[in-house]
Order: C-alpha cells, then sequence, then structure tokens
C-alpha cells in the first residue's frame, strides 16, 4: 500500500470523521515547523505528512480510493485487471481518480482557521495573522513599541479562541528586587461597528511585583486581533531575567563572589557591596574561609512573593587568591605556624 496514511494520523482504519480532527489537531499542534524551530527539517516533513495523511482520510472520496488502491490509486496508476470502483472509460478502461495534495499550510489553516498559533513568527500564507515586531518605545527601557497577534478566520459554527501569544518581557535583577511598572503600545486588528477591521492602538501596563522570578506569567486576555470566528488570543508575557554584573540569583536567595588572599582566607576579611536597592553593605568574616565556605547574612536576598515582608538570604562566596611560588624561608614559616 506504500505510505500508511491510518498509521501517520495514530488512527485505525475504522476511524470517523471526530477521530481524524482530533489525531489532526494533536499532531499538527505538535510539529508545527513554528512550534519547532531547532528542529525545522524533520518537523517540516511530518507535519507535510500529517496535513496529506488528513487531507486523504477526512475526504470520502479520496479515502475510498486508498481503501481500495493505497497510494498507487491515489496517483492515478491503473489498479489490477478486475478492478472495481472506478467508473467506465472507453473500451472498459476505467477512469482514474487524480489526488492533487493541497498544501500543509492551506489545511492547517483551513482547519483552525489561522496559518500559525505560534505568534506568526513565520509567514505560512493565508491569514492576516502578523508577527511582533520589537523596539524601543518612548517608554525608556521598555522594549515593546508595536505588536501585531492574532489569529485568522475560524471555520464551523462556534467560535475557537485563538491560541496564546506569548512573548518574553526582560527584566534586570533590580527591577525584580524592588519592583516596576512598564509600559507596552501594542497595535491590533478590531472590528469596528460595520464589521470591517481597523487597526487601534492600546498602551498595557505591566505591574513587576517584588520578588517575582525568571517564568512568572502576566496574562491580558484576549488582546489578539478580532476576526470572525474567532475568540481573540490572549496576551501572555513571561518575565525573563537579564544576567546582573555582581550577583546571581539562587530562587530567594543571591549570591556574591568575593576575591580573597590566602592569608585574608586564614586571617579573616570584610567584605564590602552595594546591595539591589543602592545600600552599602559591610559583612565582616571572621571564619577560616575554605574553597567551600560561605558566609549567609540572613534577610539581604530576593523579596519572597509570597510573603512581602521576608527575603531571602545573601550567600557570599569566595575565590581564594593562591600564591604562584613561595621561598624556602615562607615555606618554613607558614609549616612553623600552622604545626605550632
Amino acid at each position: 500500500m506504500g505510505v500508511d496514511y491510518y498509521k501517520i494520523l495514530q488512527v485505525d482504519r475504522s476511524a470517523n470523521d471526530d477521530d481524524l480532527k482530533k489525531a489532526y489537531r494533536k499532531l499538527a499542534m505538535k510539529w508545527h515547523p513554528d512550534k519547532n524551530p531547532n528542529n525545522k527539517k524533520e518537523s517540516e516533513a511530518k507535519f507535510k505528512k500529517i496535513s496529506e495523511a488528513y487531507d486523504v482520510l477526512s475526504d470520502t472520496q479520496k479515502r475510498a480510493v486508498y481503501d481500495q488502491y493505497g497510494e498507487e490509486g491515489l496517483k492515478g496508476q491503473v489498479p489490477p485487471p478486475g478492478a472495481g470502483g472506478f467508473s467506465g472509460g472507453p473500451e472498459g478502461v476505467p477512469t482514474m481518480f487524480r489526488f492533487n495534495p493541497r498544501s500543509a499550510d492551506d489545511i492547517f489553516s483551513e482547519f483552525f482557521g489561522y496559518s500559525s498559533p505560534f505568534g506568526g513568527m513565520s509567514d505560512m500564507g493565508g491569514s492576516r495573522a502578523g508577527g511582533p515586531a520589537f523596539s524601543r518605545s518612548m517608554f525608556g527601557e521598555d522594549i515593546f513599541a508595536s505588536f501585531r497577534s492574532g489569529a485568522g478566520e475560524g471555520s464551523g459554527n462556534m467560535p475557537r479562541k485563538g491560541a496564546a501569544i506569548e512573548r518574553t518581557l526582560p527584566c534586570s535583577l533590580e527591577d525584580l528586587y524592588k519592583g516596576t511598572t512598564k509600559k507596552m503600545k501594542i497595535s491590533r486588528d478590531v472590528t469596528d461597528s460595520s464589521g470591517r477591521p481597523t487597526t487601534v492602538e492600546e498602551i498595557l501596563t505591566i505591574e513587576i511585583k517584588p520578588g517575582w522570578k525568571k517564568g512568572t506569567k502576566i496574562t491580558f486576555p484576549e488582546k489578539g486581533n478580532e476576526q470572525r470566528g474567532v475568540i481573540p488570543a490572549d496576551l501572555v508575557f513571561i518575565i525573563d531575567e537579564k544576567p546582573h554584573s555582581v550577583f546571581k540569583r539562587d530562587g530567594n536567595d543571591l549570591i556574591f563572589t568575593q576575591k580573597i588572599s590566602l592569608v585574608e582566607a586564614l586571617t579573616g576579611c570584610t567584605v564590602l557591596l552595594t546591595t539591589l536597592d543602592g545600600r552599602n553593605l559591610t559583612v565582616p568574616v571572621n571564619s577560616i574561609v575554605s574553597p567551600t565556605y560561605e558566609e549567609v547574612v540572613k534577610g539581604e536576598g530576593m523579596p519572597i512573593p509570597k510573603e512581602p515582608s521576608k527575603k531571602g538570604n545573601l550567600r557570599i562566596k569566595f575565590n581564594i587568591k593562591f600564591p604562584t611560588r613561595l621561598t624556602s624561608e615562607q615555606k618554613t614559616g607558614i609549616k612553623r605556624l600552622l604545626t605550632s
């Protein structure tokens, strides 16, 4: 039979229309090339085969030909002698069925109502879905100058909601420590009173709470494009943490690395640093510092979102600089001191 379309869609040969739709929806969303940017070649090939399988099995005539003659029948090859199922042609020669496959993009767009549910990062044709254009705006560091999002026309009588549109929102460690407000201007298509699409601009205010972590999501419901048959998609911003030149974050703790000499590691030292909210902090270290030692300062870490009055800890790690060489006298002196 050649290609097994039932196997590709992971359905039984008795699968009905609903079974085919469920299977196609699941597999098309899984293997859509826009969802697999790091595996583009394989995903495009699988996406194409999945779409071809659905195109054949969801069409009564194509499926009947495929079930009886397999892939060869769809390609218009003459069936075995005595085979039935086709209308007769001149001199008893069967009139062959010709399969003209549609593009995977057209099938996806027709099924879902828009060409890409993953933010419109590539143009697959057939819809007005647009990708985002990012730039610095009048709000300074806030980088979202224009945002186009949305979904195309839906199919069927029941409106479907467009897949959530996710965008990264870079924040400095200071922003996440103190909290801040970011403003973003978006432009999107809405339907006016006459039913025609028009573009409107809107400024969204994003409140960043103290202590929020990388991966925190802020959702603006139904801020995608308005189009017939589709409920506008939600616009979701996902917090991303910019690297910091001084501190590293570990959950609710902050990590600071101090360079010290071997003498300081053995005899003690004082660490001076500036906190994320601008305070000068002096931390005396009286313990002997080993390579794995950490000095912990309680309550000087990141705010805890669910308990705003509490903070994690500041953990000071040490990078000990060892001497590259010692004289005989120095070695003798160190041995005498450490063994006495």
